[in-house]
């Protein structure tokens, strides 16, 4: 066991005690923008750290982390503002033709525009970029919208600048070999599992670590709007088949590697959740638009009752395109399509992704838990999924059928208060009609648009499974 994680669990109650009853929302994301005006005074403050001073008060191993930690480069600093030179007018109207793809009203010029940024390399690697950069703050102000009491740990997990791994791995998974030789089909096959095992691994030991912080700062939900989706590893994978095969690997091959990843990478994740069993974890589903029964992504496939899996829909209208699902590994639908909210520098921007979903649903999840502070991270889950709006394109989408519905779910906690759960779950359901469907004229089936494009508007979530620069 390393230092911090030895040293975390040998920290005092009192370094970490909740102000009152508050809620306390990690958001493991990609760093976040605390000097907002709309956010600042909704950090959550560490009571013994010290500001600066390069000291550790709490003794907890980690120096100033007096709103979070930066676990992507071991700092206090959840936020580096040199990268504000690429937020401008042709990024917030990449975002803006973006949204309007989605609602149909893109005009031919929008398609025009679009499609020369989308062929633009350097223009696309900066929105990358851009995306990682404001991400967190993005998801931090949904997962804060309209919350009293509520304060919100910032944990960067996310470099800003990435690159997935690749040639590296080989070496990584070298160090572990130790045939004479490699080359042999089944020497060869074996390295790549080796490099494909130490990456699981590596990973798995920083959850670890983040886990064993959200724990000791007593957080009663954990946003994680990111993943390693399935199309990451699968190019992963090819570059270094290629690099040891020097030949192109069969679709069968890549199979075969992607479901060794994921079993030991879902395996090693689980200790992402049981590091911290009294909290809820919302994870954001996935914007490849394919089912997470099939193709699997981590950590949202990671069995676990302390977490809840989110889709994203189009206002309640119907599931986005984007959007990953599977009624076994999702759990509960929210609204993802152009939601408004904070981006660094105070400015506001509306986006779009299950990572917009996600936030949403810890947003719910932290107003559960204010309106009744007793209740277990598996009992706000199943208020979350037991009070949704239940829809027939669902059904065969996330595993409760339906739409979060905040007003319930926060009626049922209040409820629970002087009766037994499911009695509160019940008459809540009863009580608290479901949400209206708001009248857009100008939709249209976006299902039928240009799915390539599709795929270049809309950014990946930020992918654990990446190396700094």
């Amino acid at each position: 066991m390393s230092y911090r994680l030895m040293a975390l669990s040998f920290v005092l109650a009192l370094s970490v005690s909740k102000v009152s009853n508050a809620s306390v929302v990690a958001i493991i994301d990609s760093g976040n923008d605390f000097l907002h005006k709309d956010l600042a005074h909704k950090a959550w403050i560490n009571p013994i750290e010290i500001a600066d001073n390069d000291r550790d008060e709490d003794r907890n191993g980690y120096q100033d982390d007096v709103n979070g930690w930066n676990f992507a480069e071991s700092n206090p600093v959840l936020i580096d503002y040199k990268y504000a030179y690429t937020y401008d007018a042709d990024m917030k109207k990449f975002f803006d033709v973006q949204l309007r793809y989605m609602m149909g009203t893109m005009t031919e010029q929008d398609r025009t525009w679009i499609q020369s940024k989308v062929q633009d390399q350097e223009f696309m690697k900066r929105a990358q970029i851009f995306g990682n950069w404001m991400h967190g703050t993005h998801v931090t102000g949904i997962a804060a919208k309209n919350t009293t009491e509520a304060k919100f740990i910032g944990l960067k997990l996310i470099p800003t600048e990435v690159k997935l791994p690749g040639q590296e791995l080989v070496s990584i998974g070298n160090k572990n070999f130790r045939a004479p030789a490699i080359e042999t089909k089944g020497a060869k096959e074996f390295l790549i599992k080796q490099a494909l095992k130490a990456l699981a691994t590596a990973q798995s030991k920083t959850f670890a670590e983040i886990g064993a912080y959200v724990h000791t700062v007593k957080a009663d939900v954990a946003n994680g709007s990111f993943g390693t989706p399935n199309s990451a590893i699968t190019g992963v994978i090819g570059g270094i088949y290629k690099t040891i095969f020097k030949k192109e690997a069969t679709e069968a091959e890549l199979k075969g590697f992607v479901d060794y990843y994921f079993s030991v990478a879902l395996s090693e994740s689980k200790i992402f959740l049981t590091s911290a069993p009294n909290t809820l974890f919302v994870f954001a589903a996935g914007n490849e638009g394919l089912n997470n029964d099939i193709y699997p992504t981590s950590p949202a496939n990671v069995q676990a009752t302390n977490k809840i899996v989110v889709a994203a829909t189009l206002f309640n209208k119907d599931i986005a395109d984007f959007s990953n699902y599977g009624v076994k590994m999702v759990d509960v639908a929210a609204p993802g399509v152009g939601i408004m909210s904070q981006i660094p520098m105070n400015q506001m921007m509306a986006i779009s992704g299950t990572s917009q979903a996600a936030p949403y649903v810890a947003n719910v999840a932290s107003l559960i838990k204010d309106e009744n502070v007793n209740l277990t991270a598996e009992q706000i889950r199943e208020v979350l999924m037991s009070t949704v709006d239940v829809k027939s394109w669902l059904k065969d989408k996330v595993r409760s059928s339906g739409i979060v519905n905040s007003a319930r779910a926060v009626r049922a906690a209040e409820l629970s208060r002087t009766m037994s759960l499911k009695d509160a779950i019940a008459k809540a359901r009863n009580d608290v009609l479901d949400q209206s469907t708001p009248t857009m004229g100008g939709l249209k089936n976006f299902r039928k648009l240009d799915k390539a494009l599709m795929k270049a508007l809309i950014l990946p979530m930020p992918n654990p499974l990446v190396l700094t620069k």
